[in-house]
């Protein structure tokens, strides 16, 4: 008897098979997406091709720090793997980073241009070994030196390398903030910035948690000499990861560590195992002032913050979609009692219930990434306002999303989900981390209170409304209700809600994702089913999956 072997899953196109992408960009873009269509099929090829065998090849093949060269040279050296660098050189043809600060890009889709960009980070994330972290926070430096107050020859310096879209000039940057003391309470943070004779700085301190630990440059918190106490008096600094960057690199081999820059070790982490992520140590190492270190820079920091948050998001959401199309393409080929897998009603269920929460994950990650265009396309009061509120919720609500997704998918395979030579588990290790990097969802929920306290809710209430009006009769009812119910929280919110931030932060994001859904429903029937099954289940708590079932095939 020949063993049986299991049809290995191979999903769909991740552009053309994705309806719902196809759809969003058509109503957002009009006419603009025959432009970005080239764009999108070219990374769609790539990722299930050479892009998946280097996403393989990275996770089997994880990053090794080498601290001394055979003669006892400090090197600081992390060896990636060849997987590791096509998905680099990948990231910089596609322009996953550059593509929103390019001219002619801007010229061409204007606030549309950050669309196009979460397009294609929702083909490039899930299957890029996470070298959609590195591309996350090249995106928030590039964004943070874009700042007018940032020195136009530091600018100048770097900047046109972080956008760079030639994998031999390109460059990522790493972020250097969290210390083992403090963790996301940065007024903790020790390190400390002197001001050199010559006017430069020097930056001395511990940093925990720095991934992309191979980058040329690194975005740090410090405390410059003379501030106060607290978080807001802290400042970023460019600092250059090697002595071919730093200014006190001379005599030094350009490829090993700048002055001061130190690799303790390599972090053994649940997931994202082929990242190469640092515990680092500072010693007067070299650092450029992003802006005025005289004045409070955490305000600046949060340029960058915002960037990454949203890059969190769009990675939780494109995993959960990845992850759909895995297990629908294993259920049609998987046999079960006689039948595939698909064909039972229950596994049916189970398969819409999660393409309803993929594309409610998708549709507000999307929707940070078009305020972002706003705000960056033009004097835009009211998406900036929206966005305050809008970038922490989007982050917190896709991060506890995608984690119980990645749980179902993992049972989804049955024993094969639980075996690492599938690549299965790591869906689940993987996706633990987007609740917890750039802010828990505690810390993201007492910035949404914050926000809120600078009224940034109305724009947001005003989006309820309007889709409870536009909304089908039940929906409406349920949307209008909640709507009611949040508009007088919100006008209620005190110091003394802290304890409530969290329910209230996640009534916030379900509300606003159902108001989504509606707003797109007029494009996309499977959106204006996700919308009703969305509102049934996280707006008026009712159970969906007799209807999950029978609507299975307008919404997969």
């Amino acid at each position: 008897m020949d063993r049986y072997v299991q049809h290995v899953p191979a999903p769909a196109d991740p552009y053309e098979g994705d309806p719902l992408l196809v759809a969003w960009l058509a109503r957002h873009l009009g006419p603009g997406l025959d432009a970005a269509r080239p764009r999108l099929s070219a990374l769609a090829a790539e990722v299930a091709g050479p892009l998946r065998a280097a996403h393989a090849d990275a996770e089997a093949h994880p990053p090794r720090l080498v601290r001394y060269d055979p003669w006892g040279a400090r090197v600081d050296r992390v060896e990636t793997s060849a997987g590791w660098a096509a998905q680099r050189d990948a990231a910089a043809r596609h322009a996953l980073v550059a593509l929103p600060y390019l001219p002619q890009v801007r010229a061409q889709w204007g606030a549309g241009a950050r669309i196009v960009q979460h397009a294609l980070l929702h083909l490039y994330g899930p299957e890029s070994a996470t070298f959609s972290c590195p591309v996350a926070m090249s995106d928030g430096a590039a964004a943070l030196l874009s700042r007018p107050e940032v020195d136009p020859a530091l600018r100048a310096a770097w900047l046109p390398r972080l956008l760079s879209t030639d994998p031999a000039t390109a460059i990522t940057s790493g972020q250097w903030m969290t210390e083992a003391q403090g963790g996301s309470d940065l007024s903790g943070t020790t390190t400390v910035a002197i001001r050199a004779g010559d006017g430069s700085w020097r930056l001395t301190g511990e940093k925990w948690f720095c991934s992309a630990a191979d980058s040329a440059l690194a975005v740090a918190l410090a405390r410059p000499e003379g501030a106060g106490g607290g978080s807001r008096v802290l400042a970023p600094f460019l600092v250059p990861r090697y002595a071919g960057d730093s200014p006190l690199g001379g005599g030094l081999d350009a490829a090993a560590p700048a002055p001061g820059v130190r690799l303790h070790r390599l972090k053994d982490k649940l997931g994202t195992r082929a990242l190469p992520t640092a515990e680092i140590g500072l010693r007067q190492a070299y650092g450029w002032p992003l802006g005025d270190p005289a004045q409070p820079g955490l305000g600046r920091a949060m340029t960058l913050v915002v960037v990454t948050r949203l890059h969190n998001a769009a990675a939780a959401a494109a995993g959960m979609r990845r992850g759909l199309a895995y297990a629908l393409d294993y259920a049609r080929a998987r046999t079960v009692a006689g039948g595939t897998l698909i064909d039972s009603a229950l596994h049916r269920a189970t398969l819409g219930a999660l393409a309803v929460d993929a594309a409610a994950a998708f549709v507000l990650a999307g929707h940070a990434f078009a305020l972002l265009g706003r705000v960056e396309n033009g004097d835009d009061p009211d998406a900036a306002a929206e966005l305050r509120v809008v970038a922490p919720l989007a982050k917190l609500a896709t991060g506890r999303l995608a984690v119980a997704a990645a749980a179902e998918y993992v049972e989804c395979f049955g024993g094969a989900g639980y075996v690492e030579e599938t690549g299965v588990p790591r869906l689940l290790r993987d996706a633990q981390v987007l609740p917890i990097w750039e802010g828990t969802t505690n810390v993201l929920a007492l910035d949404v209170l914050r926000a809120v306290g600078k009224d940034g809710t109305a724009s947001l209430l005003d989006r309820l409304g309007n889709a409870a009006a536009a909304a089908e009769p039940q929906s409406a009812d349920v949307l209008a209700g909640v709507t009611q119910r949040l508009r007088a929280d919100l006008a209620a919110v005190t110091g003394a809600a802290v304890a409530g931030a969290r329910s209230l932060a996640l009534r916030m994001a379900y509300a606003l994702t159902a108001a989504l859904l509606v707003e797109q429903a007029g494009a996309d029937e499977r959106s204006a089913v996700a919308a009703r099954l969305w509102i049934q289940r996280r707006l008026a708590g009712a159970e969906i999956d007799v209807a999950a079932a029978r609507d299975f095939g307008r919404l997969c």
